[in-house]
């Protein structure tokens, strides 16, 4: 896929400099810290992967699409002034359909430090809107018609969500502005408790609160997508249980393979799946670990997915990788301290600093790899579609 005819690749347009090549700068630090990894394929089964991923309806059910600067002490300056560069570039050759972009509004790293703020959750909403109103090959998806359309005009649907509903707070009409402005798809807790109820990092999981419950019943009316990645145990399985529609696990992975609670556990996973909800893949760094592994690279993560489509079935499966243009580790050495990013002691234990996620540095790359893998693999083309999109369309259909 080219490059899009009027693309600049840079949030803040105004500020454009004639003297710049921005398209360079993308083009340079999209890869992050390593030359792009390629599935080795004989030619027959590279031919049928390319195929695949040039017919196929591709969504990411979470994404950061968005290239960081190259240098780590420059990340909070950068967050805090919400204007975060898209990568088009990558994304024009990324393969992919549609992305759940889930902003980074909820860190609060405009005016605090982890606030959790509504008022930066609408400014850094509308820096991203005017930013894709300036280039014409992404739009805005809102809708399932919006995805499709974009598959029919080669376009990229960039659709918005949230990682948390803490910037709520108490106030429930929220949402409905939060839906009037685009955002598609929420977070019930992000890691840590609020109001609607607790996140993974709780010691004691009080489950769905009382307000949490009308937030789902709104978030069902509205047709909005409920997210449970980072949400606890129980918050998850009253959350299913509350539901009148499926919802989605975005970026997870199977804690039968790797034993953190940010993995969901095999009652969390077939109790998504049995109301009809999906589990997105994750493939950050220090997230889907495989014991069988020695790094977190592709087979790592792919481990996860073949336990949990053998556990609720390949209907069941999708993937969200939560990756971005840049250095993923540093990123997380700059936010999250070491000691949060736990993994289970009795476990063999990968290196602590892979030098990157082998397969799934970007998104320029995920989903090419992720095709590339499940052919090398035998799965059928109808398999490899439902996982690589079409069970999220089907899904979408329903919640929308």
């Amino acid at each position: 896929m080219s490059v899009p005819t009027r693309y600049t690749g840079y949030t803040s347009y105004s500020y454009l400099r004639p003297d710049v090549d921005y398209q360079a700068f993308e083009l340079a630090a999209e890869i992050g810290r390593e030359q792009p990894h390629e599935v080795p394929l004989p030619a027959g089964e590279r031919g049928r992967a390319d195929r695949l991923v040039d017919e196929s309806v591709i969504v990411s059910l979470h994404d950061h699409p968005v290239i960081y600067p190259l240098r780590p002490e420059e990340f909070h300056g950068y967050n805090r002034a919400a204007r975060q560069h898209t990568g088009y570039a990558g994304l024009a050759r990324s393969g992919m359909t549609a992305v759940f972009d889930n902003l980074m509004n909820g860190e609060g790293l405009i005016t605090s430090s982890a606030g959790w703020k509504f008022d930066e959750v609408v400014y850094d909403l509308g820096m991203r809107l005017c930013d894709l109103a300036h280039q014409d090959y992404a739009i805005v998806g809102r809708s399932v018609s919006d995805i499709l359309s974009a598959h029919r005009d080669g376009q990229l649907a960039v659709i918005f969500g949230m990682e948390s509903a803490t910037p709520l707070e108490n106030e429930i009409d929220r949402l409905d502005i939060l839906y009037g402005l685009g955002i598609r798809q929420v977070g019930i807790a992000y890691s840590e408790a609020n109001a609607l109820g607790s996140g993974l990092k709780e010691q004691r999981d009080g489950g769905l609160t009382k307000f949490g419950r009308r937030c789902v019943e709104r978030m069902n009316r509205l047709g909005m997508a409920i997210d449970l990645s980072h949400a606890g145990d129980q918050t998850s399985l009253d959350t299913i249980a509350a539901s009148d529609k499926p919802v989605l696990i975005t970026h997870a992975g199977a804690r039968g393979v790797w034993n953190t609670p940010r993995m969901k556990s095999d009652e969390v996973a077939l109790a998504c799946a049995r109301r009809g909800g999906l589990i997105g893949i994750e493939a950050a760094p220090h997230s889907t670990l495989s014991p069988h592994r020695t790094v977190h690279d592709l087979e790592a993560v792919m481990d996860h997915f073949r336990y949990l489509a053998d556990l609720v079935g390949i209907d069941h499966v999708a993937f969200g990788p939560d990756t971005l243009f840049g250095d993923h580790n540093a990123l997380q050495r700059v936010f999250t301290p070491r000691w949060e990013r736990g993994r289970p002691r009795s476990m063999p234990q990968p290196q602590d600093e892979p030098p990157y996620v082998t397969g799934l540095e970007n998104p320029a790359e995920n989903f090419r790899n992720i095709t590339a893998w499940l052919v090398r693999h035998g799965y059928s083309d109808e398999d490899i579609q439902k996982v690589i999109g079409g069970n999220v369309v089907r899904v979408l259909t329903q919640i929308w």
